[in-house]
C-alpha cells in the first residue's frame, strides 16, 4: 500500500490575460501544507475506487502508465471547487500513488496535461512538485484557441521563479458556506471571454508590482510588502472578471476581502482563484488576531464558514 499527499494551494491571479501581450496566463501562487489531499493506492488486476473523480483519473493513468489496473482510496480530500486546486492535487496524487504502487515511474510535469491539469497555470503541478511560492512563465498569446485544447496537446508552463515561503509566514483561509467555484464548461466560457476583451495595461500594471513589489517581498521575506502586493495583483486581476463575476470579487468574497484589509493583523487579503476561498498574509505573531478578523468578517457578512490558518509548503508531494 502505497500513500501520496499534497497540499492545497492559493492562486493569487495571472500576470496577463490580453491577447495583445506576447505570454499569456502565467500565473502566480503559493503551495500550503494543509488542507491536503491524501491517496492511497495498491496494484491490482483492474482499477477499482469508489471515488467518482480519482476513479476517472486512476483509470487514465493506468492506460498512461501500461499497468493491469490499481486499488485506489482517497483517504483525505480537499473542499472541491473552492480556489484550492483540488483538481490538480487529485489527479496528480492519484498519478504518482498508482505509479509508486505498481514499480512504474511517473514524470508528474509531463503527463499532467494527459491527466487534463496544467492547461492555463502551471501553480498546481509545481506546487505538487516542489511547493513554495511560484510565478509560472505562461504560454505564448500565439497558441491561444478559442477552443479547449484536447487533453495531452500542451505543456504545463515552465517555472519562472520560485522561493521558499519564510517559516514565520501564515496564510488566513476563509471559507464562507456558499456556491462552489466556476469549474468544467463554464470556467473554460468564462476564462474565454475575459480573454478576449482583457485590458492589456491592467497585464503592464500587475508586471511592475510583480517585479518591484512582489519578488522583491519574498527575496526579503516581508510578509507585510508581500501581503499588499498579491492584493494588488489579485484586485487588478478581479478588474478583467468582474463582467463574468459580478464584480471585481465573486459575491460575497468582496465583502469578506474589505473586512480583513481593515485588520492590522492581515497584510493582505484577496480571492484564490475562482473562489470562494478568501486568503490573507499575516505571520506567526497575528496568527489570532487573524484568525478574529476572518470570523468577524463571515459574522459581518451574515455568512457561515471556515476560518484556518496554513503554513506554506517548501516541498512537494510526500509519498509513504
Amino acid at each position: 500500500m502505497v500513500r501520496v499527499s499534497a497540499g492545497g494551494r492559493i492562486h493569487f491571479g495571472f500576470l496577463n490575460l490580453s491577447l495583445s501581450r506576447d505570454r499569456l496566463y502565467g500565473g502566480l501562487g503559493v503551495g500550503l501544507d494543509e488542507p491536503q489531499v491524501t491517496v492511497s493506492a495498491e496494484p491490482a488486476t483492474d482499477v477499482h475506487c469508489r471515488h467518482p473523480d480519482a476513479r476517472e483519473y486512476a483509470e487514465r493513468a493506468v492506460d498512461l502508465l501500461d499497468v493491469q489496473g490499481a486499488n485506489v482510496d482517497v483517504d483525505r480530500a480537499l473542499p472541491r471547487h473552492a480556489g484550492l486546486g483540488s483538481g490538480t492535487q487529485l489527479a496528480l496524487a492519484v498519478l504518482q500513488a498508482v505509479a509508486t504502487a505498481t514499480e512504474t515511474t511517473a514524470d508528474v510535469r509531463r503527463l499532467a496535461p494527459e491527466m487534463g491539469r496544467g492547461g492555463r497555470s502551471g501553480v498546481g503541478v509545481a506546487s505538487f512538485e516542489r511547493g513554495g511560492a511560484i510565478l509560472d512563465a505562461g504560454h505564448p498569446t500565439a497558441r491561444f484557441t478559442t477552443d479547449r485544447p484536447e487533453d495531452g496537446s500542451w505543456t504545463v508552463p515552465a517555472v519562472a521563479a520560485r522561493h521558499s515561503v519564510p517559516d514565520n509566514w501564515r496564510f488566513l483561509l476563509v471559507v464562507p458556506d456558499v456556491e462552489p467555484g466556476r469549474n468544467g464548461a463554464s470556467e473554460e466560457a468564462s476564462m474565454r471571454s475575459v480573454v478576449e476583451r482583457a485590458d492589456p495595461v491592467t497585464s503592464d500594471r500587475i508586471a511592475g508590482i510583480v517585479t518591484r513589489r512582489l519578488l522583491p517581498a519574498l527575496a526579503e521575506g516581508s510578509a507585510e510588502r508581500f501581503g499588499e502586493a498579491v492584493e494588488s495583483v489579485g484586485r487588478l486581476n478581479g478588474t478583467w472578471y468582474a463582467d463574468e463575476q459580478g464584480g471585481v470579487y465573486r459575491p460575497p468574497v468582496g465583502a469578506l476581502v474589505s473586512s480583513l484589509s481593515e485588520s492590522p493583523a492581515v497584510y493582505g487579503a484577496g480571492q484564490s482563484s475562482w473562489g470562494p476561498t478568501v486568503y490573507g498574509v499575516t505571520d506567526v505573531d497575528h496568527v489570532d488576531e487573524a484568525i478574529a478578523a476572518g470570523n468577524a468578517a463571515l459574522s459581518a457578512a451574515g455568512i457561515e464558514g471556515t476560518v484556518t490558518v496554513a503554513r506554506g509548503r517548501n516541498h512537494g508531494a510526500t509519498i509513504e
